[in-house]
């Protein structure tokens, strides 16, 4: 995958409580591609890495929601195509989804970085064609890693 020029671009790996081993400039590069892809730019976008526990208290927080899930994105763009964003992953969900679906820690939590991102860029999951939509989109990026 070629590296690629991008202005004013930020993109932050973030270790709350939990530290998942990844190639930053590679991933950086292939979520920045995923954008371009997707027509749009990513301007300031936040993976934070935390545990069951953190997660849970930001779903009960901000989202009224109680229970366990693997990421929370939260859309702070105001523009068109340009991509700004908080991203809270649980690594302890990813790893036990990894387990159950039997693929590797690492394809999984690219699967759900990719995920967070294709919520940025307008995709949902709430209905069956959205999520049909979602996995392919997912597995087309995933594949491009």
């Amino acid at each position: 995958m070629a590296t690629l020029p991008y202005l004013n671009n930020i993109i932050s790996f973030n270790n709350i409580n939990k530290r998942p081993k990844i190639d930053k400039t590679k991933v950086e590069n292939w979520l920045n591609n995923v954008a371009l892809s997707e027509k749009a730019q990513i301007e300031n976008l936040s993976y934070n890495f935390c545990t069951d526990e953190y997660l849970l208290q930001v779903n009960r927080e901000h989202l009224g929601h109680d229970y366990y899930t693997d990421i929370i994105t939260f859309d702070l763009s105001d523009r068109v195509g340009i991509i700004e964003g908080d991203l809270y992953l649980s690594i302890d969900r990813i790893k036990d989804n990894a387990m159950l679906m039997g693929v590797s820690f690492e394809l999984e939590l690219l699967r759900v970085m990719v995920h967070g991102l294709l919520h940025l860029l307008g995709y949902g999951d709430k209905t069956k064609r959205e999520i049909v939509e979602m996995r392919a989109k997912e597995a087309k990026y995933l594949a491009k890693y």
